[in-house]
């Protein structure tokens, strides 16, 4: 009896993991993301270095940002969600406290940012055919109105 009541956990464990696992397998940016600085056009102001990570959680898509920014600080930041275009809160992101990340296809969702619940900047994310590269075109205003604009390639890690 015991050994069964454990056999049975054990694969209600692997359904529920696989369940969720499912559910994100067709957003071909999960992973890891290095960005490639060559290959960008980064406004001034931009971060010299960053690393994405995105990852399937049980409670939706987890990304995390790790960088270097102009001035050299470290800079990390990271919001988690189920990509349905709901606002959810964006921690580490001088320009917007809440993200709003809604997917469109299995290689590409689009984020608008909001600071104090007025869109900031837009940014389209895309994953290359070959999965190898991830472009995120970004559009909007800072915190003092003026307008930005950037294209950061990634390279999957």
């Amino acid at each position: 009896m015991r050994k069964s009541l454990f056999v049975c956990s054990l694969l209600v464990c692997v359904a529920t993991f696989m369940g969720g696992a499912a559910a994100f397998a067709g957003e071909n940016w999960v992973g890891t993301w290095k960005l490639n600085a060559a290959k960008s056009q980064l406004g001034s102001g931009a971060v010299r270095a960053q690393t994405l990570s995105f990852e399937a959680t049980p409670a939706g898509i987890k990304l995390t940002s790790e960088g270097t920014d102009p001035e050299g600080k470290p800079t990390h930041g990271g919001y988690t969600s189920k990509f349905d275009g709901q606002d959810v809160p964006w921690a580490g992101n001088p320009m917007a406290d809440t993200a709003c990340p809604k997917r469109i296809d299995d290689n590409s969702y689009e984020n608008v940012w909001k600071k104090g619940g007025k869109a900031t900047v837009t940014a389209k994310v895309a994953v290359s055919k070959d999965g190898k590269t991830l472009t995120v075109t970004q559009a909007g205003t800072d915190a003092q109105g003026k307008a930005v604009s950037s294209v950061a390639v990634y390279d999957k890690q």
